[in-house]
């Protein structure tokens, strides 16, 4: 599973844990993906949406 919305496309950014002592390392900023029943124009398909997707009502819930 791709960590990418289906809907919007948002995915993974890069970003920097940085210390007390600014000591910095990479990180990844995840988005926070969930798999759903949705209606599609293929038929009902369980996609990975991004929870904004979701609260935004851009995703129509299959029955």
């Amino acid at each position: 599973m791709a960590k990418q919305c289906a809907i919007c496309g948002k995915k993974p950014i890069v970003g920097s844990n940085i210390s007390h002592a600014h000591n910095v390392t990479k990180r990844r900023f995840e988005p926070n993906l969930q798999r759903v029943r949705a209606q599609t124009d293929a038929g009902v398909r369980k996609i990975t949406v991004c929870t904004a997707c979701l609260k935004a009502g851009r995703v129509q819930k299959a029955p």
